[in-house]
């Protein structure tokens, strides 16, 4: 990265944040930096089964909500080790002998941990939309990025589009600046300040996102992340798009220190700043609802309690809880899972953790079937 600086100057952040995330030589996620009680960060997924049982209910109620096809896709961007897709599987949906799972993972290293934990096959045949290519499901198509195609099923992206890359912006001096990458004289890792040209396209988009900011107020633009939203509803024949995540919105963020939605972890813990020890730790933004909204608005926007209640969680918990209260007295190991279950569901739901997440969801209807042309 240092060398790169040298030679090119100054690096956009977001070119920075790809580097120090996803470089093959030295990024975050090649050196296994993961989600996981023995990782960088818990998500939903690794604080047990749970939130996978209910995801398994959700995928149910979208693929009867589309008249049970079959083949049903489910493409999972930023898949980690397959955590989500296992407890998916071990569920055992009603859609199951249907389901095709994508499970999309930039990471090499994390990708590695597909193969022997979930039932991979090739992509060839997951993608395929000839049912009685795979007679039987599930099956899992490991992949590096979003595939080509139309599909119909489900995208879903859990805690994903916070890792993708953002360019910052800083109202100082009365204009929009792009902070960007560079090297002191020690060579140390700094912030470099590029002044915009009043016609440069960015401005305009600043102008709408941020509307008379204080000074020194900053921004995050997330064009990877609208980009990937595009991406992803342009997948979808028919079905949705779900997206799990922290969720402001670009006002929120420019009257808030930048800290607050631009944060750093490791080892469970908050890290430093994002440009010391790059590579050590992982960097997230908090996702801005309008940046994403000029791509589609969503069709629903709750919090990951109300998703995962409509999903039937409560239902989940309430059976746990009776399970473990009228074993209390052995010490089994399914008194021990009924417990644990209740733990899970308190902390998928507590409002200043993982309950503050967000659930979108854009809705992809059939598209009308064409009329043939009038005979001549």
């Amino acid at each position: 990265m240092i060398d790169q600086i040298d030679k090119r100057g100054s690096l956009s952040f977001s070119e920075y944040q790809n580097l120090a995330l996803y470089s093959s030589q030295g990024g975050f996620y090649a050196r296994r930096g993961s989600a996981g009680r023995k990782g960088d960060f818990i998500t939903s997924p690794e604080v047990g089964n749970l939130f996978g049982r209910v995801m398994a209910s959700a995928l149910d109620r979208y693929w009867r909500g589309l008249g049970s096809p079959d083949p049903f896709h489910a493409i999972e961007g930023g898949a980690g080790v397959g955590t989500l897709a296992a407890s998916i599987f071990d569920a055992e949906p009603e859609c199951i002998s249907a389901l095709r799972y994508v499970a999309v993972e930039r990471s090499a290293s994390l990708r590695t941990e597909h193969i022997g934990t979930l039932p991979v096959n090739t992509p060839e045949r997951v993608l395929s939309l000839d049912p009685e290519v795979i007679r039987r499901g599930p099956a899992v198509a490991s992949m590096a990025d979003l595939p080509e195609g139309k599909f119909t099923g489900v995208v879903i992206a859990n805690e994903l589009l916070d890792n993708l890359a953002v360019d910052i912006y800083e109202w100082r001096a009365g204009r929009w600046h792009e902070v960007r990458v560079g090297l002191s004289k020690h060579g140390d890792l700094i912030e470099v300040f590029r002044s915009l040209p009043e016609d440069e396209p960015v401005v305009e988009w600043l102008r709408e996102l941020g509307d008379s900011p204080a000074p020194h107020a900053r921004l995050a633009l997330q064009s990877a992340a609208c980009d990937w939203l595009a991406r992803a509803l342009g997948l979808i024949d028919s079905g949705h798009v779900v997206v799990i995540d922290y969720v402001r919105t670009s006002g929120w963020m420019l009257a808030h220190p930048w800290g607050e939605w631009l944060r750093t972890y490791r080892g469970q813990r908050v890290g430093t700043s994002p440009l010391e020890s790059p590579g050590a730790q992982d960097i997230t933004c908090e996702l801005a609802l309008d940046q994403l909204a000029a791509v589609r608005t969503p069709d629903r926007n709750r919090s990951q309690t109300d998703f995962l209640e409509a999903n039937g969680l409560a239902e989940l918990v309430s059976e746990a809880r009776e399970h473990w209260h009228s074993s209390a007295d052995v010490a089994d190991l399914a008194s021990m899972k009924a417990r644990s279950r209740v733990n899970e569901g308190r902390a998928l739901t507590d409002p200043s953790g993982l309950g503050r997440f967000r659930v979108l969801e854009w809705d992809v209807p059939p598209r009308p079937a064409r009329k043939n042309a009038p005979a001549t």
